[in-house]
């Protein structure tokens, strides 16, 4: 397979922005009832913890020397409760911060999908598909573990740090001065690991996304690869981006597992410090209970810290993926409703282009000061050469794209200023290339208008002469479909979406080379059906084969971004310009064919 955009890794150049972080907590608001009662167990649960190396403290300094079975009793009693209270706690915690952080990623998903469907054409265009794809689903998924665990877990450490803090202190606050000696030697190397580790994870990332293109776009074009005997050179590919992936992890990981030995270190060191000096004071200012009791804080110190560490690896490794999602959710839409739009009352179908320039790029203009007026019910043709700005115009009247000068009118009311919803759901768009989802036909058929009956469904069909071929069918519009109609013909596919479209009403129909892959038998058939469709609605229709055309009530020829010549078929082809000597190559082409 030919070298396609799937290996161009995407770098970002900008420093990571923490307000990220703060964008991401957005996602929590709906659900603060639900954290507080988390957090509140997760405080319980941690003040119970608190009572282990303090009443190990009481039973050696106390309970043993004086034998006084009656507070060990009553100690054992408390702990006891306090245990039966810290496994409640455990299993409630374990299963609702489970349960928000998937809320939170259902809530992230559709936030990227909505945002998705507003995007332009060129969006798409420029990018991979499946680098699209695993923003959506890989990237968020990766994200699981962070908004399960990782954010609850980070506060519920840092309380666990700061009440053990504080016992520590209250118990013995030298000891605990001799506990914190080594933290300073452990931000430092927090801080030497970190750049080096986002870093890591955004050529993971990338790697990952070529990875995940190269796949997706090797199985919309495995027909290519098989009819061109392509499938070593595809192995070979895959294996050279399945290697940079590899290679890419385990550099990752390398770094990424740097942080906890030095954690885990300085911990041990610490523990043995604190043995150390406690042990040199004991029976000067230190009880051996009180020895013993501040190293059992001293665990439930260090663990939490040692988590945090994790966490903070996590959180870099997170934040690779979490970049490029919200640089997807920061891309704008072009085409956006203006402040003050307004609902597009029922369109009668009047169409005009008054001085229209649109240039997709600075200095090259597509269409040049282009006017015309076309009334309710009127059937338009655009013929020209490719590339003239066919298609320009009908997507300009979508609102695709908005113009650079000038103005386009529906009904006297310019399209910038109405809801692009309310536009777009009173206009039909088919195009040569037409979509078929999986599923029925009827579901199909169904997409142009969610509340039609079968018998609507059906009499569409009729009417477009889809319904004999779908009824020959094994379940008829039942029949199950596969992604992209690939069990149709061509021609079946674009009769379906005519059905799809007719069922929708639309008040403007706009059809973009939609009879290009049609055989002339079907196109025959289809004929029919389109004047049915044209009836009482206006259209534009964009078609190379003139014959299709030959029927509408004005034509256009267009070259250059300008119209060059309007009229009639007869009115054009009497005045022998440039529509006419289109006309007959083309027929000279057909008769040398035949």
């Amino acid at each position: 397979m030919a070298r396609n955009k799937f290996d161009v890794d995407e770098e970002l150049t900008q420093e990571f922005n923490w307000s990220y972080y703060k964008r991401l907590g957005a996602y929590i608001k709906p659900y603060r009832k639900q954290v507080w009662k988390i957090l509140s167990v997760i405080i319980v649960a941690n003040l119970c913890a608190m009572l282990g190396p303090y009443f190990t403290k009481i039973a050696i300094d106390q309970i043993i020397p004086n034998h006084n079975i009656s507070l060990l009793v009553w100690i054992s009693g408390i702990y006891l409760v306090a245990l039966a209270v810290m496994g409640w706690c455990l299993r409630y915690r374990i299963y609702h911060i489970t349960e928000l952080g998937q809320n939170m990623l259902k809530d992230m998903r559709f936030s990227i999908f909505e945002h998705l469907q507003k995007l332009p054409f060129s969006y798409f265009d420029n990018r991979p598909h499946g680098k699209i794809l695993i923003r959506v689903v890989n990237y968020i998924n990766t994200l699981s573990d962070l908004l399960s665990n990782g954010l609850i877990n980070l506060i519920s450490d840092v309380f666990t740090v700061i009440i053990t803090l504080l016992v520590m202190i209250a118990i013995d606050a030298k000891l605990t001065l001799y506990s914190l000696a080594l933290l300073p030697i452990l931000f430092v190397i927090v801080m030497l690991i970190k750049t080096k580790q986002r870093k890591a994870y955004q050529v993971l990332s990338n790697k990952q996304s070529n990875l995940n293109a190269f796949i997706h776009e090797s199985i919309a074009g495995i027909k290519i690869t098989q009819s061109f005997a392509r499938e070593k050179e595809n192995d070979m590919i895959f294996t050279e981006v399945s290697e940079d992936y590899r290679s890419s992890w385990m550099k990752a990981i390398y770094v990424q597992f740097a942080l906890w030995p030095a954690v885990n270190n300085i911990a041990v060191v610490t523990t043995c410090l604190i043995y150390f000096v406690g042990i040199k004071q004991i029976g000067v200012n230190v009880s051996t209970g009180t020895l013993i009791a501040f190293i059992g804080y001293i665990n439930n110190f260090w663990n939490p810290v040692i988590n945090i560490g994790n966490f903070y690896n996590s959180l870099i490794t997170a934040t690779a993926y979490l970049e490029r999602i919200f640089e997807t959710l920061d891309v704008e839409p072009d085409i956006k409703d203006r402040p003050h739009a307004i609902d597009m009352p029922k369109i009668k179908g009047e169409v005009s282009f008054d001085q229209v320039t649109f240039r997709y790029e600075e200095g090259k203009n597509i269409l040049s000061q282009v006017s015309f007026k076309v009334q309710p019910g009127e059937s338009v043709a655009l013929v020209g050469p490719t590339g003239s700005g066919k298609t320009t115009i009908v997507n300009l009247l979508s609102r695709f794209y908005d113009v650079n000068e000038g103005s386009v009118q529906i009904d006297g009311i310019d399209v910038r200023d109405v809801h692009l919803q309310s536009l777009r759901q009173q206009m039909g768009v088919m195009m040569q290339d037409t979509f078929i989802f999986s599923g029925t036909i009827l579901e199909n058929i169904r997409y142009g208008r969610l509340d039609a009956t079968k018998e609507e469904i059906i009499e569409a069909a009729k009417i477009v002469r889809a319904h004999d071929f779908i009824q020959e069918l094994k379940d008829g519009y039942d029949t199950v479909v596969e992604e992209r109609g690939s069990t149709l013909s061509a021609g079946q596919r674009q009769l379906i979406s005519f059905a799809r479209a007719l069922l929708a009403n639309p008040r403007i129909l706009i059809l973009d080379e939609a009879t290009a892959n049609i055989d002339t038998k079907t196109e025959e058939l289809l004929q029919i059906g389109l004047l049915e469709l044209l009836k009482g609605r206006t259209s534009f229709i964009i078609a190379h084969r003139l014959s299709t055309i030959k029927n509408s009530d004005k034509i256009f020829y267009i070259e250059a971004g300008r119209i060059k010549e309007a009229g009639s078929h007869q009115e054009l082809m009497a005045e022998k310009g440039y529509y006419y000597r289109l006309y007959q190559s083309q027929y000279d082409l057909l008769r040398q064919m035949t």
